[in-house]
């Protein structure tokens, strides 16, 4: 027993440690953006991004009023478009297309203002990222539009199977909710440094960098970041990028290499989560994984292959920015 005991105290000792470096940095961006975004939030920023974004819905085949639901998820998550989608939907009657388009754009670009935070700090500059999402969404959502429409799939009423409950509005109780999902983050990337070490003591983590690696070296990512990007397209940015953020700044990984596993991680994370969220809603599963997966590899292959043009230090000067 203390033979188990003495083997087992170091390196729980050492999870610790490494959960404890990747924690700290991303609370110390999540927090402040956190509480920036509920100013925001109670000044009306919502509303009125939600009128600038009406025109653009008329691209994607969606009625003005859903831009409301767009500017929610853009700027505070899924969970509180969500809650606004349910409120409009009592208004507006949407086919299962119309409901798999927004949410396929609120998929590919939601909570900006703190998951393109913590993306800067790993390097990449933020506008980039934010033009790709939120381009890359736009673009989905005109494309998977023209083809269901030109097909006559998925025309059907949607049916809204999940409706949430409506927060009290309170400081208070909006400060429960924050700390609930900050304890979370804290568990679940315990989770993740706990499983990481496992698949590296079972050699798992080399052979699915060998599975993995020629699919993902098309699309710029080397096998130094290869577990960190399945991390992110499973479980969501925050987690993928809080372990690529400590590794960006050890130098481990090069530049271009999580540049474009952040890119990809943008366009298609938290497959799981925050797509089981979308079909509660009333979206099709195949239009929100696959038609999205597929998407984000052809972009991601196009980036590649246009980058592979740009000469490394107007890489560094135009989408680069040091790490601190």
């Amino acid at each position: 027993m203390n033979f188990l005991t003495d083997r087992a105290a170091p390196w729980v000792r050492g999870v610790l440690v490494e959960s404890y470096q990747i924690i700290v940095p991303l609370f110390r961006i999540m927090i402040p953006v956190i509480i920036l975004v509920k100013i925001l939030q109670e000044v009306g920023l919502v509303e009125v991004l939600g009128s600038g974004l009406a025109p653009l819905m008329d691209l994607v085949g969606l009625p003005g009023s859903m831009g409301l639901v767009w500017a929610a998820t853009l700027l505070s998550g899924l969970y509180t478009g969500v809650v606004v989608f349910a409120d409009l939907s009592l208004l507006e009657s949407l086919t299962v297309g119309q409901v798999s388009v927004l949410s396929s754009m609120m998929l590919i670009a939601h909570a900006l203002p703190i998951e393109l935070r913590i993306v800067a700090q790993a390097g990449p500059r933020m506008w980039s990222m934010g033009v790709l999402r939120i381009g890359g969404a736009l673009l989905y959502g005109f494309l998977l539009d023209q083809t269901l429409r030109a097909m006559n799939w998925l025309q059907e009423p949607a049916r809204l199977l999940w409706t949430p409950e409506p927060h009290s509005g309170s400081l208070l109780d909006w400060v429960w909710s924050e700390v609930q999902s900050l304890g979370w983050v804290i568990v679940i990337l315990i989770a993740l440094v706990v499983l990481m070490r496992l698949f590296d003591a079972l050699r798992i983590t080399q052979l699915l960098q060998r599975l993995l690696t020629p699919l993902l070296s098309q699309l710029g990512v080397g096998r130094e970041a290869t577990n960190l990007t399945v991390i992110g397209v499973t479980l969501g940015i925050a987690y993928g990028s809080g372990l690529i953020l400590r590794e960006a700044r050890t130098g481990r990984i090069p530049p271009r290499d999580v540049f474009f596993s952040l890119s990809l991680m943008g366009l298609f994370h938290s497959v799981i989560e925050d797509t089981l969220l979308m079909l509660l809603i009333g979206a099709d599963w195949v239009s929100i994984v696959f038609g999205r997966m597929l998407f984000s590899l052809v972009v991601m292959w196009g980036i590649v292959r246009l980058s592979s043009r740009v000469p490394e230090v107007r890489f560094q000067q135009w989408f680069w920015r040091p790490t601190s």
